[in-house]
């Protein structure tokens, strides 16, 4: 259990597994950057509770966070209040924002000297304008990190407007607060200053702390998700809209917006479509906040719409939907004709919440009818029984990816990584034809801090088949976890992968029906911050893919392995990674099976959110859960 996970597993090691530090030498997410703005004001020089002065404190904890991150990793730093014993002007870069030079950034660290007042304001303003724009078209994160001990003694310009004004216009933007021994109005313009910024406030009320929520907020921009498609502007109208041949594509939606896009659909073939929505990790949202998706055929018929929330208000995360058109076996209704469809994204948010556009990812994938002649095997609507015994002994260390495009594979084992609050970790299990995923995501042991004694956070994890669609839970499988510090687990998996699934009404039946990657991704909750005292949480997770795998998704089909539980190969790669392309005609175009799925498990802290879908449909759509 995850009791047993060894302490290495939640350590705060400068260079640990994916999470808390990256390791250097570490490949940076590409258009993401990174600039700290350093509170050098004249109570920067008080004492800090230990005897060294805040400043010595705050020297120290950018030289964690400069050694954690990856190499080349690129890293900016200005500061304000450092030359001048009044002045609202007082803000300067001190290292501009370039691949990173821990050496260098230790050096103009160490020079500073607390003097002046806190014109945070500027300081902000000024510190955007070193950000590298998105270059050729790629979407990055890029923040801004803020570590102040007090509130903008200078009065014009706001922060939080700017926060605001900056966060709206600029796309992939983040602010994040670091408040040093703060409280009362400073603690309130660091969390307003967060809040209208995309990001989220951290609170240090002594050293240790000021160390581990800088590593936290540090490595969140270096581990932000790595974006893969070919960009598109989707349009406001259906008539306007850009025709999308399968494949994976970029948007970027706003608040209260739709986003039209064209595709040509034949008679037989199923089409899937998702759509994913990233927001800044750890942003404001409401519980009700959503992305809805729906395909639309001719003026008035709608043949499937899906919406997700996040149903919880603990920081967003990526959220995705998605619809399909899955033929009839009849190939009567008005949605099995071959014509021109629209598939139609929607963002609902409520006041409040993140204002900030977020950045999009849309695929079409097709999936091509069986051949004349071959009769498919029967649908296998059984869910939720829990299968053997999954595997023990000692995990093994795995970094998880960013998203869907990076996930790690994993075969069958027990594997263990690590998180940090407001972090989503990815990885992925292929499964094949009449096979079924089990696995466990166990949270270790971790101490919490002292004023935390009280909290606890909650685990919650959705499943997603190969095309996907979201799965909760049901039958023996669990979908929330009660954590406080203490290990705890949540049990999940999915049928077994049928092609006459989809004609299943279950959400969580149909959606399982064709084989491919079945990602896990695990989200942290952003309260997790004030209650957990290592920088990240170590996680377990326990795999199989039980059944015997055959060769395609006809009746009949041969089986290609005789275990039934299969274990890994050489090179620790289940396998049904080894599948043969047995799809007696039922294949992928434009974008590969590979292009994703994923089970996601979230912890909330302080909550135990159950997300259920609320599912309106006409002809070809998806059954409620």
């Amino acid at each position: 259990m995850a009791g047993a996970l060894p302490a290495a597993a939640a350590g705060s090691g400068a260079h640990g597994a994916h999470g808390a530090a990256a390791a250097p030498g570490t490949a940076a997410p590409d258009n993401s950057s990174l600039v700290m703005v350093l509170d050098s004001s004249g109570s920067m020089a008080d004492d800090d509770g230990t005897g060294r002065t805040r400043m010595e404190t705050a020297r120290s904890a950018v030289g964690t966070v400069v050694d954690g991150l990856p190499d080349h990793y690129p890293t900016g730093l200005w500061v304000y209040g450092a030359d001048r014993p009044r002045g609202c002007t007082d803000t300067r870069l001190l290292r501009p924002v370039q691949p990173l030079d821990r050496t260098a950034v230790k050096q103009a660290v160490a020079g500073v000297r607390p003097k002046g007042d806190t014109p945070i304001g500027p300081s902000l303003q000024k510190a955007a304008e070193d950000l590298p724009g998105p270059a050729d078209g790629v979407m990055g994160t890029r923040t801004i990190l803020l570590i102040s001990d007090g509130e903008e003694t200078c009065g014009t310009p706001q922060p939080c407007e700017v926060a605001e004004r900056l966060g709206k216009g600029r796309a992939g933007l983040r602010i994040d607060t670091v408040g040093f021994r703060v409280e009362g109005e400073a603690r309130e313009q660091l969390e307003c200053i967060a809040e209208a910024g995309n990001g989220r406030y951290y609170d240090a009320p002594d050293a240790k702390s000021l160390a581990r929520q800088l590593q936290r907020a540090s490595q969140l921009s270096a581990d932000g998700y790595r974006f893969r498609g070919k960009r598109v502007e989707g349009a406001t109208t259906g008539d306007r809209a850009p025709l999308l041949a399968p494949g994976q594509y970029l948007d970027a939606i706003g608040p209260g917006e739709k986003r039209y896009y064209a595709v040509d659909l034949d008679a037989v073939s199923t089409a899937n479509f998702w759509a994913t929505a990233v927001p800044q990790s750890g942003a404001a949202v409401d519980t009700f906040d959503a992305l809805r998706t729906s395909i639309a055929y001719g003026t008035d018929s709608s043949c499937a719409t899906n919406t997700e929330h996040f149903y919880q208000k603990e920081g967003a995360a990526p959220l995705t939907s998605a619809v399909a058109r899955i033929p009839g076996p009849e190939g009567t209704r008005v949605c099995d004709r071959a014509g021109r469809y629209w598939l139609v994204v929607e963002r609902e948010s409520k006041k409040g919440s993140d204002a900030a556009r977020w950045p999009l990812e849309v695929v079409h994938g097709v999936e091509a009818p069986l051949k004349n002649g071959v009769t498919p095997a029967a649908s296998e609507p059984e869910y939720g029984v829990g299968g053997k015994s999954l595997p023990s002994g000692d995990p093994r260390d795995v970094r998880g990816g960013t998203g869907f495009n990076d996930a790690k594979e994993l075969g069958r084992g027990v594997w263990r990584d690590r998180i940090l609050p407001s972090q989503t970790l990815w990885h992925k299990v292929p499964a094949g034809w009449g096979q079924r995923l089990r696995y466990d995501v166990e949270f270790a042991n971790e101490p919490t801090v002292e004023q935390a004694s009280a909290y606890s956070y909650g685990a919650k994890r959705l499943f997603f088949p190969p095309a996907r669609f979201p799965v909760g839970g049901g039958g023996a499988f669990t979908s929330t976890a009660v954590c406080n510090g203490r290990s705890a687990a949540i049990r999940m998996g999915s049928g077994s992968v049928s092609w006459t699934n989809r004609y299943e009404y279950r959400s969580t039946v149909q959606p399982v029906h064709t084989r491919g990657e079945f990602c896990i991704s695990v989200t942290l909750g952003a309260r997790a911050a004030e209650i957990a005292e290592n920088p990240q949480i170590g996680v377990v997770l326990r795999l199989s893919v039980l059944g015997d795998e055959r060769a395609g998704p006809e009746h009949g089909a041969a089986v290609l392995g005789k275990k039934t539980d299969n274990g890994p190969d050489k090179r620790g790669n289940s396998t049904a990674a080894a599948d043969s392309d047995g799809t007696g005609g039922a294949g992928w175009t434009g974008i590969a099976a590979a292009a994703g799925a994923g089970a996601v498990v979230v912890v909330i802290a302080g909550l135990v959110f159950v997300r259920s879908r609320r599912r309106v449909a006409t002809q070809t759509t998806r059954g409620s859960a």
